[in-house]
């Protein structure tokens, strides 16, 4: 484990890179979602393979989650954006990354590569769309619900939780609900900046989509590839918001081809 302070706040992180001795061909950065998650979705899914590949892996919990510090307020999608930022300067990190975010994590992925064209090698969503204004409202009606259910009721959840979604689901359901009641998350996120389509669209690196066949969020499909100069997405079906944790090979698959058309583009206009 390794504690790393951005100058506002430290942040755990963990990274990963080839056992054997080789220097790494790339970096790729994970980004995890909201609440319950933190970087152990990553550290037991795709993280291991990905590192064996040869990738230098960075992954770390986001601001109020998992081990890293929870501050009272500053939850804005912009204060995260900073966050990784802040991150990937003290890891001197310099040149251009691979993100994969989940959930949450890849709108904060997407927002990085909109803010730093220059940095983001590749941007994977895996069940995650940018920041817009249908976000927004979307996002403003799912904490409600999590203030109102599980912050504001807790005792009654976290037994409902507990009886039909097990001990270790509750844990982390107790977690999230002491950080939407103890901070400003809640009401931060749907307030968020947000980005028009033409910053979307000014997004030019390569755009990979991975989205659950029976999740609502695979709508958003069509609009990616229209929007996006240069996307392609995938829709896993028998599968809903978890994808990337019941199935880590065919996600990690996608994201491993994608990067590796990558490096053989660069090699290509070398």
């Amino acid at each position: 484990m390794a504690m790393v302070d951005t100058g506002q706040l430290r942040l755990h992180v963990q990274r990963m890179g080839p056992r054997d001795g080789r220097a790494a061909t790339a970096t790729v950065v994970l980004v995890h979602g909201l609440l319950t998650d933190s970087l152990a979705s990553y550290y037991f899914t795709v993280a291991p393979a990905f590192a064996a590949s040869g990738l230098d892996v960075v992954m770390y919990d986001l601001r109020g989650h998992g081990r890293s510090a929870r501050p009272s307020s500053g939850y804005t999608l912009d204060d995260n954006i900073d966050d990784l930022e802040a991150l990937l300067d003290r890891l001197e990190v310099t040149g251009p990354v691979h993100l994969v975010g989940n959930s949450y994590g890849g709108t904060v992925a997407f927002g990085y590569a909109a803010r730093h064209p220059q940095r983001a090698a590749s941007v994977t969503l895996i069940e995650s769309e940018p920041a817009t204004a249908a976000w927004s409202v979307k996002l403003g009606g799912i904490l409600r619900r999590v203030l109102h259910e599980l912050a504001y009721n807790e005792t009654d959840a976290l037994t409902w939780i507990n009886a039909h979604r097990g001990h270790n689901t509750a844990r982390l359901a107790k977690g999230a609900a002491r950080l939407a009641r103890e901070s400003t998350l809640a009401r931060d996120i749907p307030a968020s900046r947000v980005l028009t389509e033409d910053r979307i669209r000014a997004v030019r690196c390569p755009v990979l989509g991975v989205y659950g066949g029976d999740s609502d969020l695979a709508e958003l499909v069509p609009w990616l590839e229209e929007l996006l100069p240069d996307c392609r997405t995938v829709v896993v079906p028998g599968h809903e918001h978890s994808v990337l944790v019941e199935a880590a090979g065919v996600v990690g698959g996608h994201i491993l081809t994608l990067i590796d058309g990558v490096r053989s583009a660069e090699a290509v206009a070398r």
